[in-house]
């Protein structure tokens, strides 16, 4: 058996009773390492808390060679550990694939996951998001152009754009360096984006939010990661209200 666990959004105290009664019964635990990560806490609490060794899987680990630990969970009960919600990302949707064309029996244990958090912490309605996308640092001369184009396609639409910003493992992108990156892209294609809004640490104790023009959150300290960055289309009334009561619109 494979169970996908959600963590939740930020420590090792957002899983669900149900994923850790599943995680404490387990005889092997994985943590997914590379598409998100819990910045409140760290591996040693996670053993801690679980009561079970905690073993990590980088991006080669899950996309590229599964087969180890999905050989596992043919004849014992493996758990598979991710930040937020597991089938938020496809590359989990692709591995329970991957297990069932193997055999392998799976479950899913979902988490809070970024998606919703958002709306609750922006006020920015659900079923006005358009497509997200995702915003990685440049690589030398080389910054792809997709977040731009689904962001324009999202505002001529009137929809809200989630903009998932870059994790490496020596550093993350933080909301005003991406707010610099689109505003350079925007420019290239005539494009004028008036408000961002941006989130940090969603699902801590002490999230932020704050909202604004591209020189308004220049000038913001969003404070430790992980960060998110949102676009929105016309505000409703009731969205304008919540961001200039909780966000500093």
């Amino acid at each position: 058996m494979l169970t996908f666990i959600g963590l939740g959004l930020f420590d090792e105290n957002d899983v669900s009773v149900k994923g850790l009664e599943r995680i404490r019964r387990a005889d092997h635990v994985f943590l997914e390492c590379y598409t998100s990560v819990l910045t409140g806490t760290t591996i040693e609490r996670m053993e801690e808390f679980f009561g079970k060794e905690v073993k990590t899987l980088g991006r080669d680990d899950v996309e590229g060679h599964p087969e180890d630990f999905l050989g596992l969970a043919k004849d014992s009960d493996v758990a598979f550990l991710t930040a937020g919600d597991p089938m938020v990302s496809t590359t989990h949707i692709d591995l329970r694939i991957r297990a069932a064309g193997m055999g392998v029996r799976t479950e899913i244990i979902h988490g809070a996951s970024i998606v919703s958090a958002v709306c609750g912490l922006t006020g920015l309605q659900n079923y006005r998001f358009g497509k997200s996308c995702s915003l990685p640092f440049p690589y030398g001369k080389w910054a792809p152009k997709t977040p731009i184009e689904v962001i324009e396609h999202n505002m001529a639409e009137n929809l809200h754009t989630l903009v998932y910003l870059d994790i490496q493992p020596d550093r993350y992108m933080r909301v005003p360096e991406a707010v610099a990156l689109l505003e350079e892209m925007a420019a290239e294609r005539g494009l004028s984006v008036p408000v961002y809004v941006g989130v940090a640490r969603a699902g801590s104790a002490e999230p932020m939010v704050a909202a604004g023009t591209a020189g308004d959150l220049a000038t913001v300290d969003f404070g430790g990661p992980l960060h998110i960055l949102v676009v929105p289309a016309d505000l409703h009334h009731m969205e304008r209200e919540y961001l200039e009561t909780f966000a500093g619109l």
